[in-house]
C-alpha cells in the first residue's frame, strides 16, 4: 500500500513539472512561432519533467520522504527513462527534422534518419575510449555504460557554463568595469551618425537621378537585359555621367559605418543606463554581489588548480568539512552532524533552483538568438538534450555535496561509475573556461574604449 502512495506521488509531482515545461515551452520557446510538432513539445516536456523528478528524489532522499525500496526503484525508473530519451529518440528526431528541412531527401527522410541517429550511436559510444569511464563487468546497454558517456558531455557543458559564468557574473555586476559615457559623447555620437545617414541618402539621390538621364537619353532600352546587363549599367560610365559604380562603393561602405555607428551608440545608452541604475541602492546592492562573487571565482580557480595539481578530490562534503575545521578551530561544542544535514540541504536545495532558472534563462536566450520558423524544431530538440545531460550530471556532481549517508543510494543507482574521474574532469574544464573567459572580456572592455575612440 505504500508502494502505491509513494507511485501516486511521484507520479503527481511528474504531471506538474510536464505541464510547467508544456507552458516554458508555449509562452517562452515558440510563442513567435506558429508552426508547431506536438513530438517536439512532448519529449521537451516530458524530458524537463524527468530531469526536475532527479532533483526531487534528491530532496526526497535528505528529507527521508517516501519509503527506501520505492525511492530505489523510481531513481531506477527515471534514469532509464531519462537515458532512453538522450540516446535513442531524441537524436533520432533531430537526425528526422533535419532531414525533413532537405527537399532532395523528404521521399526517404525516415531511412536518412536512421542512418544520422546511427552514426550519432557510433560516435556517442566512441566517446568512452579516451576516457576511464569503461567497465567490461556491464553490458552494452547497462545503465552505467549510458550514463558514464552522458557523464562526459553534460559535466563539460556544466563546466564551461560555471566558467563562463563565475566570470561574467562579477564583469555584469560590478560598476568598476563600466566605462565612463556622458551625454556629450552620446550625443556627438548620433550627430555622426545622422551626418552618415544623411551622406547615403545625398549619394543614391545622385544614383536615382543618373539613372533617370540615361532612361531619358534611351540608353537602358539599348542595353542587354538580364543579370550581365545589370552589371555593365552598374560597372560602365557614359562620358558627362556620374561614376555609378564609385558612388555605390562609397555607399556600401557609409552603410557599413552607419551600422557600427547605430551599434556604438546603443552601447552607450545602455552604459548609460547602467550607470544610472548603479546608483540606485538596487545596484549598489548587486555591485556589492559583483566583489562577494569576484572573491568566490577566484577562489574556485584557485582550487581548480590545486585539485588539478595535486590530483585532489574530497571524500567529505564541503558543508561537514567547513563546519568541522571552525569547529575544531573555535573549539566549542557543536553538533557537526545534525547541523550538516540541514545546512547540506539548504545548500543542495539552492544549487537545485538556480541550476534550473539559470540553465532556463540561458536556454531562452540561445533559442531567441539562432532559432528561425524552420530551425527551430531542431534547436528545441537540442536544447531538450542539453538540459537532460546537464541535469544528469548534476546529480553526479551534487552527490559530492550530500552527507555520506545520503549518498549511498545514489550511488547504488548510477552504479560503479568513476565519480573521482567527472570531478577532476569538472576543475579542467572549469579552469579552462573560466581563463579563457577572463582573456576575453579583457580584450573585449580594452577594445572597446579604443573602438570608441576610432570612430
Amino acid at each position: 500500500m505504500s508502494f502505491l502512495i509513494d507511485s501516486s506521488i511521484m507520479v503527481t509531482s511528474q504531471v506538474l513539472f510536464f505541464g510547467f515545461g508544456w507552458l516554458f515551452f508555449m509562452r517562452k520557446l515558440f510563442k513567435d512561432y506558429e508552426v508547431r510538432q506536438y513530438v517536439v513539445q512532448v519529449i521537451f516536456s516530458v524530458t524537463f519533467a524527468f530531469s526536475c523528478t532527479m532533483f526531487e528524489l534528491i530532496i526526497f532522499e535528505i528529507l527521508g520522504v517516501l519509503n527506501s525500496s520505492s525511492r530505489y526503484f523510481h531513481w531506477k525508473l527515471n534514469l532509464c527513462v531519462i537515458l532512453l530519451i538522450l540516446v535513442f529518440m531524441v537524436p533520432f528526431y533531430i537526425g528526422y527534422f533535419v532531414v525533413s528541412n532537405i527537399r532532395l531527401l523528404h521521399r526517404q527522410k525516415l531511412l536518412f534518419a536512421c542512418v544520422l541517429w546511427l552514426t550519432f550511436m557510433y560516435f556517442f559510444w566512441k566517446l568512452g575510449d579516451p576516457f576511464p569511464i569503461l567497465s567490461p563487468k556491464h553490458g552494452i546497454l547497462s545503465i552505467e555504460q549510458l550514463i558514464s558517456r552522458v557523464g562526459v558531455i553534460g559535466v563539460t557543458l556544466m563546466a564551461l557554463l560555471s566558467g563562463f559564468g563565475a566570470v561574467n557574473c562579477p564583469y555584469t555586476y560590478m560598476s568598476y568595469f563600466l566605462r565612463n559615457v556622458t551625454d556629450a559623447d552620446i550625443l556627438a555620437l548620433e550627430r555622426r551618425l545622422l551626418q552618415t545617414m544623411d551622406m547615403i541618402v545625398s549619394k543614391k539621390k545622385r544614383i536615382a537621378v543618373a539613372h533617370r538621364t540615361m532612361f531619358q537619353r534611351g540608353e537602358v532600352h539599348n542595353k542587354p537585359t538580364g543579370f550581365w546587363g545589370m552589371i555593365k549599367s552598374v560597372t560602365t560610365s557614359v562620358p558627362g555621367s556620374e561614376n555609378l559604380s564609385l558612388i555605390q562603393q562609397e555607399v556600401d561602405a557609409l552603410e557599413e559605418l552607419s551600422r557600427q555607428l547605430f551599434l556604438e551608440t546603443a552601447d552607450l545608452h545602455a552604459t548609460k543606463e547602467r550607470i544610472e541604475y548603479s546608483k540606485t541602492f538596487q545596484g549598489k546592492y548587486f555591485n556589492f554581489l559583483g566583489y562577494f562573487f569576484s572573491i568566490y571565482c577566484v577562489w574556485k580557480i584557485f582550487m581548480a588548480t590545486i585539485n588539478i595539481v595535486f590530483d585532489r578530490v574530497g571524500k567529505t562534503d564541503p558543508v561537514t568539512r567547513g563546519i568541522e575545521i571552525t569547529v575544531n578551530y573555535l573549539g566549542i561544542q557543536f553538533d557537526v552532524k545534525f547541523w550538516s544535514q540541514h545546512i547540506s540541504f539548504i545548500l543542495v536545495g539552492i544549487i537545485i533552483v538556480t541550476s534550473i532558472r539559470g540553465l532556463l534563462i540561458t536556454l531562452t536566450k540561445f533559442f531567441y538568438a539562432i532559432s528561425s520558423s524552420k530551425s527551430s524544431n531542431v534547436i528545441v530538440l537540442l536544447l531538450a538534450q542539453i538540459m537532460g545531460m546537464y541535469f544528469v550530471s548534476s546529480v553526479l556532481l551534487i552527490r559530492m555535496s550530500m552527507p555520506l549517508e545520503y549518498r549511498t543510494i545514489i550511488t547504488e543507482v548510477l552504479g560503479e561509475l568513476q565519480f573521482n574521474f567527472y570531478h577532476r574532469w569538472f576543475d579542467v574544464i572549469f579552469l579552462v573556461s573560466a581563463l579563457s573567459s577572463i582573456l576575453f572580456l579583457y580584450l573585449a572592455h580594452k577594445q572597446a574604449p579604443e573602438k570608441h575612440m576610432a570612430l
